[in-house]
């Protein structure tokens, strides 16, 4: 019976959302739903947060391997939990926005939390690079011709790329590197993005349709009943 009511729930609002897209009466449930999973996530932000204090907490009194990065992991977690949550530091005090010019809370978004992600976006153009070397080998034919768009995408995104084609004529201008890198985004980059898109979107049909009728149960921790 646990997993049965679960599965009802399930099964009624999936169903519900769907009819109420093709019924204009009913066009206001998904906006509804909507607000009703808004506050569905704010639980799970507690529940996330709870188990990320677990897990390092634990990891702590155990004195585990790297235990150092969980100390600062909670540091600063409790520590921006606190001015944001209670405002501290913010010289506006309780009633001010979180993220008033001065405050605690975006001084540290601005001096730390920002170059954070722009140093971990700067050392992921490394492993890029890494894998595009693996990747634009030319081992066979397919490989080849990415190799060559790759290239050719590369060399149209810099001045190099205008030097070099420069000198082609108004008429064929689409031998010019930069227009060729412009019809390969647009053309044949475009069309398999659309079939990663149609893809992408029978698999979320698929993969609701199971969850609607009950036969993909592993939300409820398992398959058997």
């Amino acid at each position: 019976m646990k997993r049965q009511i679960p599965l009802l729930i399930t099964f009624f609002v999936g169903t519900l959302l769907i009819i109420s897209v093709f019924v204009p009466p009913l066009g206001d449930l998904e906006r509804d739903f909507t607000l009703f999973f808004d506050i569905i996530a704010v639980f799970a932000f507690f529940l996330g947060g709870g188990n990320l204090l677990r897990i390092h907490l634990m990891k702590l009194a155990n004195r585990r391997k790297d235990w150092g990065f969980s100390a600062v992991t909670v540091s600063g977690f409790l520590f921006m939990l606190a001015i944001g949550l209670f405002k501290v530091g913010n010289p506006g005090g309780i009633a001010e926005a979180v993220d008033a010019e001065g405050s605690w809370f975006k001084v540290m978004f601005d001096n730390v939390i920002n170059p954070l992600q722009s140093t971990m976006y700067s050392l992921l153009a490394f492993f890029v690079a890494s894998a595009s070397y693996r990747a634009f080998r030319a081992k066979n034919r397919e490989a080849t011709m990415l190799l060559i768009a790759a290239f050719i995408i590369l060399l149209g995104r810099t001045p190099l790329g205008v030097m070099l084609t420069g000198w082609i004529p108004e008429w064929m201008s689409v031998a010019q590197i930069p227009n060729l890198a412009v019809w390969i985004m647009n053309s044949p980059n475009l069309a398999g993005q659309r079939a990663i898109m149609i893809g992408i979107s029978l698999g979320v049909i698929a993969t609701s349709l199971r969850l609607i009728l009950g036969v993909e149960r592993s939300y409820l921790g398992g398959d058997s009943d």
